[in-house]
């Protein structure tokens, strides 16, 4: 009589058995898929059954893996890494990207800009699945699990593969009611006492702003009443005359065309370009390239 064969993992169940190591938890794993816990907790019993081994030591607050457990992780990366090469090569085969794409990018850039480039590129592309995350922080790409980040800044780390989108800068302004009651800064050193709109974002030197300018790099401490994580928050302030604020040309450019607001110290600039940024093991993946490739053209037609 032969033995009953016991089904092979399906790569979604390998999917959430990865979601809830870097989650800590059912739960979180749970609410990042869009699935119950408990069909999360179901499909991981299934995946254990199916392994006949203890893959999570479970405790009321968190779960942690056992040795197997950390030997499957091992190879479920690598399964479905290879499974997505596979479906991005089927998927180049039938020339339209198709599958998941999960991005990331900080608040304020990517509700007003990357956010409508993802619905024009949903609507091209209608066989890719992408959810965007949107967070105030320095993000891990690979042990969060997102194929690409899009970021302001030039400081890509080496493990990963940086491709610039468009070139872009920040520079210093206030309103006019501002700089009638307070001054014009003559000099960088001058904005010392003049109260500057501090904004406090993902790994930013808070309390310092360091600027550009043909003789090299300077940097000058700032202070004001008002600080906010939100860029949004800070260009109201701006506008409201609130003091003096460091903010990217693509924001502000339409402000100071109209003079709602004034460019101050017009020879200091700050670096804002942006860049899309993806682990070195997606360097072939096509419905990356195909993703990267349109978010380079959709910014530089909004740049011109």
């Amino acid at each position: 009589m032969n033995a009953k064969k016991e089904a092979a993992p399906l790569p979604e169940d390998l999917r959430v058995f990865l979601t809830v190591i870097r989650k800590a938890g059912f739960a979180a794993a749970a609410d990042e898929l869009g699935l119950s816990p408990a069909y999360v907790s179901k499909r991981i019993q299934i995946l254990e059954s199916t392994l006949a081994t203890r893959l999570l030591h479970r405790t009321s607050r968190r779960v942690s893996l056992t040795e197997d457990g950390e030997r499957v992780q091992r190879w479920a990366v690598r399964i479905l890494e290879d499974f997505q090469l596979l479906h991005d090569e089927l998927s180049e085969a039938h020339a339209e990207p198709r599958g998941r794409l999960h991005l990331c990018s900080s608040f304020g850039f990517g509700r007003n800009h990357v956010a409508p480039a993802i619905s024009q590129l949903a609507e091209l592309y209608p066989q890719l699945e992408i959810r965007l995350d949107l967070f105030d922080r320095v993000v891990d790409i690979v042990s969060e699990g997102f194929d690409l980040e899009i970021r302001v800044g030039d400081d890509i780390p080496g493990q990963h593969i940086g491709r610039r989108l468009i070139t872009n800068r920040r520079v210093l302004c206030a309103a006019p009611d501002y700089l009638k009651r307070r001054g014009i800064p003559q000099t960088l050193s001058d904005l010392e006492g003049h109260d500057c709109l501090v904004l406090k974002e993902r790994d930013n030197a808070f309390g310092h702003w360091q600027l550009e300018r043909e003789s090299g790099h300077e940097s000058v401490h700032i202070s004001g009443p008002l600080s906010s994580n939100s860029g949004e928050i800070i260009l109201q302030w701006a506008l409201d005359g609130r003091g003096v604020l460091l903010r990217s040309l693509w924001d502000v450019r339409p402000l100071l065309e109209q003079g709602r607001l004034v460019q101050v110290l017009n020879d200091y600039t700050q670096s804002a370009n942006v860049w899309a940024v993806y682990p070195n093991r997606l360097a072939n993946s096509g419905k990356l390239r195909a993703c990267v490739e349109f978010l380079q053209h959709h910014f530089h037609q909004l740049s011109l």
